[in-house]
């Protein structure tokens, strides 16, 4: 058992003060009273939050953030973004994946994540051929996973096709295909990892309309369990719209909700283009809306209506998705900002006389751990994960600030530094703003971008 003292926390009631949590072996929390420092394990005097979970990464794109910020000469768009992605990703080996993804799981970590929902597609070798060991690319991820001790949702991504109507795969997209019986026994080999590996678990991710047929996509869904978790980019940009438009005469998120049983296994990542009547359909689903800002403001993607949605009781989370900016506090605030930019108003995404702040940070908790398939994470309180982040009382954005401002204070008018300390069911990983391994992996790091920079 591990015991924590909090002055301050953040639970699923609210604000609480002095209460002394203890975390059971399996990493839940088994009693949370009142108590005292002179009790605990620990004792942390800043303020006690939930771990965020992050719904949406790909590892890899953390090694090319700042190379694809030079105009071309015709307008710059997230297809041309993509073609620098392709060049870039062609020469990554395993070692250098992991190197990559341990990297970004500790600055993950530092932010106030404490989970991650990787959507992984990087699956062939460099020649686009399968490894002898299929999940040769998979056991990367996990390995990052576990160096640093974040929680991995492992999401594969089945992509067979470069657009709609079964187009022919891309050169460049050779590393990322898979017929769907190799797809389907790579999750069966994942499933079985994850049954010996501390806080993994599997879900499935058909890349997109365009990348899936939806034979192939039925037959998936009637292949897994019901309960695991389906992420699924949908709706990021106008010209996808307009091709699954000319393809089936209907819009992506609308042709998904006719066709596929939406409910909250689903995670709809970004859905940025969408009309009223397809923002309540999923709202009424139950289906998560895994919305990446920083990375759909710098591809130029659009803004989602997110109040709309969260009025409607809709659900969202958030990821982190290029990671060429990882921070959670960015990832709220530019959520807000994007919705008072469109709307030319204040305080979109909180309800009457509440923290806006603190509503974001809350919702996106609950949605992000249910698009996971980590529910139990979703508070702290009896029941859940231990996992949580401390906020430095001293913090200039934070100091003197009451209670009921302090994730304002945070998301609003704070950074990545503002979280000092992060354990992962009850055990300490960050301490001071400082992860244990974090030299030998940004050293590791360093030698695979000299690596990879120079083989551009």
């Amino acid at each position: 058992m591990i015991k924590h003292y909090f002055s301050n926390i953040l639970s699923g009631d609210g604000w609480q003060q002095d209460l002394l949590m203890t975390v059971d072996p399996s990493g839940r929390i088994s009693a949370l009273a009142e108590g005292s420092a002179a009790d605990a394990d620990y004792s942390h005097s800043g303020y006690a939050v939930p771990g965020m979970a992050n719904v949406h990464s790909h590892a890899f794109q953390r090694a090319m953030a700042g190379l694809a910020e030079v105009s071309g000469e015709q307008a710059d768009s997230f297809w041309s973004w993509r073609n620098v992605m392709y060049s870039f990703l062609g020469e990554i080996n395993p070692d250098q994946l992991q190197a990559i993804a341990s990297q970004l799981y500790v600055e993950m970590l530092k932010a106030g994540f404490t989970s991650v929902g990787e959507f992984h597609y990087l699956h062939n070798d460099i020649n686009g051929q399968a490894f002898s060991d299929r999940a040769e690319m998979s056991k990367s991820i996990v390995a990052a996973a576990q160096e640093t001790s974040i929680g991995l949702t492992l999401l594969p991504v089945l992509y067979q096709y470069s657009g709609f109507g079964a187009a022919e795969p891309k050169a460049q997209q050779y590393r990322f295909t898979q017929s769907l019986d190799q797809f389907v026994m790579l999750i069966d080999e994942l499933q079985k990892r994850a049954g010996v590996v501390p806080g993994m678990n599997v879900g499935v991710a058909p890349h997109s309309l365009r990348a899936v047929d939806p034979e192939s996509l039925a037959e998936l869904m009637n292949s897994i369990p019901k309960s695991m978790p389906c992420h699924i980019h949908i709706a990021e940009q106008m010209r996808e719209v307009t091709d699954c438009q000319n393809w089936s005469g209907q819009r992506p998120v609308e042709w998904l909700s006719n066709n596929v049983e939406l409910s909250n296994r689903w995670c709809l990542i970004h859905a940025t283009h969408v009309l009223a009547e397809e923002v309540a359909s999923v709202a009424q689903s139950g289906a998560v809306v895994g919305l990446c800002p920083i990375t759909e403001a710098n591809l130029g993607d659009g803004i989602f209506p997110a109040g709309d949605f969260m009025n409607r009781g809709g659900k969202i989370a958030l990821g982190s998705d290029s990671n060429i900016l990882v921070s959670l506090a960015e990832e709220c605030r530019l959520l807000e900002y994007g919705q008072r930019l469109t709307l030319q108003s204040r305080n979109i995404l909180g309800s009457m006389n509440t923290s806006t702040g603190e509503q974001i940070f809350t919702q996106a908790v609950s949605g992000g751990h249910q698009a996971l398939g980590r529910p139990g994470n979703a508070g702290l309180e009896i029941g859940g994960r231990g996992s949580f982040a401390i906020l430095d009382p001293k913090h200039p954005a934070i100091i003197g600030k009451p209670t009921r401002a302090i994730i304002d204070s945070w998301l609003f008018a704070g950074d990545n530094s503002v979280v000092k300390d992060v354990a992962i069911d009850g055990k300490l990983v960050v301490v001071d703003g400082h992860h244990s391994a974090e030299e030998a992996i940004l050293n590791r790091f360093g030698t695979v971008m000299a690596e990879l920079v120079a083989s551009l």
